[in-house]
């Protein structure tokens, strides 16, 4: 194998599994690399991420997410006293020329209530509408993409607890 063989291999593996999706536009903002971890057969929950990039003069707010699933929230995870909770996060500001990033471990969407082939798979795509307040709504696809293992990539969701207001 040539080294240029070999240098095209190891750049196919290093981004195998990541999005190389288009950035999605609606009005000011930018929506950047959209995904989902995959979720374990037996998983009752599952979560989503993008970074939201507010390219106007003018703050916006995500205020709803949409998606064919029993229960659909943006939620964020609290640590207290060494152990992870999630909760509903309600609205998020996008501040005017700023960024939110919905990430593992802080802000992101979580889909609840999953069963059988609800269920995320890598090479699947979860469909999700974001409602602004002043962009209005954009329907995007999160790739699903298999976890990487660490604590940082919510692989330990199934052992966080639930935030006790959350709302049904």
């Amino acid at each position: 194998m040539t080294c240029k063989s070999l240098a095209l291999a190891a750049a196919f593996t290093l981004t195998a599994g990541f999005s190389l999706a288009e950035d999605i536009t609606v009005g000011t903002l930018v929506l950047k690399d959209p995904y989902a971890f995959e979720t374990a057969k037996t998983a009752r929950a599952g979560g989503a991420f993008v970074r939201i990039v507010n390219t106007g003069s003018d703050p916006d707010r995500l205020l709803d997410v949409r998606a064919d699933y029993p229960k659909v929230q943006v939620h964020e995870t609290i640590e207290k006293d060494g152990i992870a909770r999630m909760q509903p996060a309600g609205e998020i500001d996008i501040p005017a020329g700023g960024m939110i990033e919905l990430k593992p471990g802080g802000y992101h969407i979580m889909f609840m209530g999953l069963k059988g082939a609800q269920r995320f798979s890598v090479g699947e795509t979860v469909e999700a509408t974001l409602v602004f307040e002043q962009a209005g709504e954009v329907t995007i696809d999160f790739p699903v993409r298999k976890r990487t293992g660490g604590k940082a990539d919510m692989g330990q969701m199934g052992t966080m607890e639930q935030g006790n207001n959350a709302s049904n």
